[in-house]
């Protein structure tokens, strides 16, 4: 007699080793230990795997062949059931079983998916994982309290799905390392880098940005603070969101202002406190509003931020703009900005249309001031 079984007829096996049982007992116990989930019985008949292990010598009906066909057929381990469980089961503790999950033949064919589709596939094999231990975790403490030998079951499995857990988290991170970061400052150069030493003429696209209203000097506002926050806290949100859920990378876009004033003689003066604005961050167009309105839920949760209630989502449609890059402090703006209104504009036949747009490229805290680069636009029409 073969000393070989399958995993599914060792099962079967070892519920019969613990006590004879019919069938009906056998399924229930198999659902109450969940053991479909963790051994290859699956979906395999129950009766099918019984009368195989019968025919082998492994099991015998209690009640022998007489018994009555009215009655559940009850079955129990023979002499040699239980000297081949015995065995088997040295061997399964003592033996490390080589596998070849289909994943490893997943990942020889990575290139077919390409990083999008990768990125994809391992983000939903995280979210299964993640399924799995929550489902492991549930029916460990619905059993408890655990013999010891049971509860180790339980923190195998719980173990193995963290170890794969934590290899998934560093292949996403070297796989998905080869994904195209976008940088729209590069991927939009005409928009993003003018020159700056003349005024250019570019036809803007509609974008859509994340959006805050407010109003005073942005130096000591304490809502033009909360503005920039609030807008950093949702487009960082909604890169990782991307990332993780459609395997597009980017580098969040820059921080971006509409200003005015009652008197735009003011911007001139640089009399901040009669300013208003809107603080602007681009969202990619490759993102849906259901994706996007995710992130601000998201990043609500993550953070108390008082002005969150103000973001909106909106579409700039500038057309037609002048241009130019200003390399040095914001403070001195006025002569650029004073030559653009009243020399350019003129000069060229256009009027201005729509409001003053700044783009900061560069960072307050971290760069001197005559480094900063600021874009200086003004959506135009024709006189």
């Amino acid at each position: 007699m073969s000393d070989t079984l399958t995993n599914a007829e060792f099962a079967i096996l070892s519920l019969l080793a613990e006590a004879p049982r019919h069938g009906y007992e056998i399924e229930r116990t198999i659902e109450e230990r969940g053991m479909r989930d963790w051994t290859e019985i699956g979906f395999s008949s129950i009766y099918f795997l019984l009368k195989k292990l019968e025919k082998r010598g492994l099991a015998e009906r209690t009640g022998g062949k007489t018994a009555s066909p009215r009655e559940p057929k009850t079955f129990r381990l023979t002499q040699a059931g239980h000297a081949l469980h015995g065995e088997r089961t040295r061997r399964a503790i003592a033996e490390p079983e080589r596998l070849y999950p289909a994943l490893l033949l997943g990942l020889a064919n990575w290139p077919v998916l390409g990083s999008e589709g990768g990125g994809a596939a391992l983000a939903a094999r995280a979210a299964a994982l993640d399924d799995a231990a929550s489902l492991v975790e549930e029916r460990c403490a619905a059993q408890a309290p655990l013999p010891a030998f049971v509860e180790a079951i339980f923190d195998y499995s719980l173990t193995m799905i963290a170890a794969e857990r934590a290899w998934l988290d560093r292949a996403r991170n070297t796989l998905e390392g080869t994904m195209e970061k976008i940088d729209f400052r590069k991927h939009l150069k005409t928009l993003y880098n003018p020159p700056a030493d003349r005024f250019e003429i570019v036809d803007v696209p509609p974008l859509t940005y994340f959006m805050i209203d407010g109003s005073g000097d942005p130096n000591t506002a304490p809502a033009y603070a909360e503005a920039v926050e609030t807008l950093y806290a949702a487009s960082y949100t909604l890169k990782f969101m991307s990332k993780a859920v459609q395997s597009r990378d980017y580098v969040v876009p820059p921080l971006e202002g509409l200003w005015w004033a009652e008197d735009m003689t003011s911007f001139v003066t640089r009399q901040k406190e009669k300013w208003s604005w809107t603080m602007m961050i681009m969202i990619p167009d490759f993102l849906d509003r259901a994706t996007v309105e995710r992130a601000m839920e998201a990043a609500a949760k993550k953070k108390a931020l008082p002005v969150l209630g103000r973001l909106r989502v909106e579409q700039l449609e500038e057309g037609k703009s002048v241009q130019i890059m200003h390399v040095g402090p914001y403070d001195a703006e006025g002569p650029v900005l004073k030559r653009l209104h009243e020399e350019f504009l003129p000069a060229n036949g256009l009027a201005e249309r729509g409001r003053h747009h700044e783009i900061y490229l560069g960072d307050p805290r971290k760069t001197a001031p005559d480094k900063l680069k600021t874009v200086l636009r003004q959506p135009v029409r024709e006189r």
